[in-house]
């Protein structure tokens, strides 16, 4: 697996514990830093980075989830989906070095190792829409 790839999904595991346990981000990745084992991958700052991202940015994300998903609201959604959205919007909107498509292709690739049959579609669409309105 792609070292970046490993960060989204370990930006993922934290997202995902905060939100099911309606905690901060930051203090739930207090305690999986705590819990890794040593040394820690290469790959660990671009996910803290992610987690931190998101958690700075979380209403903003939310509220173009809530806009763009066509049909759903961010409670009915999987929380892996509302996950993997969050860190994508965050990838599209605010780093620069990763391409659109980049962002886009690795939260379908995640979804479809860890969702529901239907949430690479629906990633794929509402990633699009928001995609398309970051360009504007």
């Amino acid at each position: 697996m792609p070292a970046r790839r490993k960060a989204r999904k370990r930006a993922l595991d934290v997202l995902y514990e905060a939100d099911m346990r309606a905690r901060p981000p930051a203090e739930v990745l207090t305690g999986y830093l705590r819990r890794l084992d040593q040394p820690r991958p290469d790959h660990l700052d671009y996910a803290i980075g992610l987690i931190e991202g998101v958690a700075a940015n979380q209403s903003r994300i939310d509220e173009l989830i809530d806009t763009y998903a066509e049909g759903w609201t961010l409670d009915r959604m999987p929380v892996v989906d509302r996950n993997l959205a969050r860190i994508a919007i965050y990838e599209l909107l605010y780093l620069d070095e990763i391409d659109d498509a980049v962002a886009i292709s690795e939260a379908v690739e995640l979804a479809r190792q860890m969702s529901t049959d239907d949430s690479p579609r629906f990633l794929n669409g509402i990633l699009g829409r928001i995609a398309e309105y970051a360009t504007r």
